[in-house]
């Protein structure tokens, strides 16, 4: 059962739901910017650059947290997003390798 704040644990986290929120080329954008970063690193939702409205940016986080891709934490006033790399890895092994692979660089 997802956590308080909808997060799944490792067993729910399932392929399908990983693929649809991959499926959307922002949200793809997200994981691979963040797969780029040094493992730990958190980044405001806003960090993105999103060409979107605050609603539509909080989906695409919503959608990524529920399919287990992004840990978001509460910073103050910030919500912070951090690529749950070590349960992606231990359940996809070399999802975000491929991720990397094709994303070419991303800042």
């Amino acid at each position: 059962m997802p956590d308080a704040e909808g997060h799944p644990t490792l067993d729910e986290m399932e392929l399908q739901a990983v693929m649809k929120a991959l499926s959307d080329p922002m949200r793809y954008l997200v994981v691979a910017t963040l797969a780029a970063q040094p493992d730990g690193t958190e980044r405001s939702c806003t960090s993105f650059g999103l060409p979107v409205s605050k609603s539509t940016r909080t989906h695409h986080f919503r959608v990524l947290r529920e399919a287990g891709l992004v840990r978001q934490v509460d910073r103050g006033n910030s919500r912070m997003a951090q690529l749950r790399r070590e349960d992606i890895e231990s359940r996809f092994p070399g999802l975000l390798k491929l991720i990397a692979d094709s994303a070419g660089p991303v800042s």
